[in-house]
């Protein structure tokens, strides 16, 4: 698993606290000024048709479900022989989970899509130097209300403090379940586990694809930052990339291959968790370029460098997952 060391082969620049600046970007990402607001459209596909259509009342696109359910499947797979059997004999249902966030939309329920739709991202470029070392969710509001950041949910939101909080939720159900002598209360305590298991699959994945971690992520957002390639910016690239293109030509198999064999004892699971952050978010430039180059067409053979792409960041997402199980069943033992 990638720690903090191995930021540095990320040429990521850290502050002093630890957390990568603008200049650690791609030049193309530096902004000067004020902070704009990122115009975060909203977009959902429309019924029956291939193209998505602007829909401000659900959140953005996410991995498509195949997607997502590949990625947990992966790492699930994956686990050592240590995890307990309700465990291994779930797969099914936490790969059916690991969608589950997504299927929350609903136009009519406004409390829950407000309450849910920041958790799928963070726009790096937009969160204030340090901002990231604060050690929950409501003290990185206040770190970025003080760096100067006006509406912090939408403009930079939440998904890093959201896989945070569900790991710890999933090593506490662990811990219950170890010490709890009553069988039927052992019981509802695993379908808790495997609940908070399968939905932190979910934003793991989320955070592999680069679009998840940028301020371009359906187009290149022009009026925050030149374009300096003649990247798209016509509003699909989300779902070109994650679902249509991986509906059409990654398989199960082909993420499976792709995973480093061994599960990993996560000793900083926080410092796991942002390294994949950065890391994907120091490849949105590369996923720019391919979509321009190559592109990910779902009605044409795969370019082998687009597929190698998708793969290699459905495999991250896995990887990190299983490592977050793993290390929250090993955790649990300790009390």
């Amino acid at each position: 698993m990638i720690g903090f060391s191995s930021l540095l082969l990320l040429n990521l620049a850290l502050s002093p606290g630890g957390v990568a600046t603008s200049q650690a970007l791609h030049p193309a990402f530096s902004t000067d000024g004020p902070r704009a607001e990122p115009h975060r459209a909203l977009m959902a596909e429309a019924p029956g048709e291939g193209l998505p259509t602007p829909d401000l009342a659900s959140p953005p696109i996410r991995w498509g479900a195949k997607g997502h359910q590949m990625a947990a499947r992966t790492a699930h797979a994956n686990l050592p022989d240590g995890v307990p059997g309700f465990f291994r004999e779930a797969g099914d249902q936490i790969e059916w989970l690991n969608p589950e966030p997504d299927r929350w939309r609903d136009d009519g329920a406004r409390e829950m899509n407000e309450g849910y739709r920041y958790d799928h991202y963070m726009d790096i470029e937009n969160a204030p130097p340090g901002a990231l070392n604060a050690p929950d969710r409501w003290a990185f509001v206040e770190a970025l209300y003080t760096g100067g950041v006006e509406n912090p949910h939408r403009d930079v939101g939440f998904v890093f403090y959201r896989i945070l909080e569900l790991h710890q939720r999933v090593a506490n159900g662990f811990a219950r379940w170890r010490s709890e002598p009553d069988p039927r209360t052992r019981r509802w305590i695993e379908e808790r586990i495997v609940n908070d298991a399968g939905i932190l699959g979910h934003y793991v994945t989320d955070i592999s694809n680069p679009h998840h971690t940028t301020i371009h992520f359906n187009g290149w957002d022009e009026e925050k930052v030149p374009n300096p390639g003649g990247f798209a910016t016509d509003g699909g690239t989300h779902a070109r990339f994650e679902s249509r293109f991986v509906e059409a030509h990654v398989e199960l198999s082909d993420v499976m291959g792709a995973l480093p064999e061994g599960a990993e004892v996560l000793t900083d699971a926080r410092g796991a968790v942002l390294a994949l952050l950065l890391q994907s978010n120091a490849e949105v430039y590369r996923l720019y370029e391919l979509d321009r180059d190559v592109g990910f067409a779902p009605d044409r053979a795969p370019q082998p460098e687009a597929k190698e792409f998708a793969v290699e960041r459905l495999a991250a997402g896995a990887r990190l997952l299983r490592d977050l199980w793993w290390t929250a069943w090993v955790m649990s033992e300790e009390g």
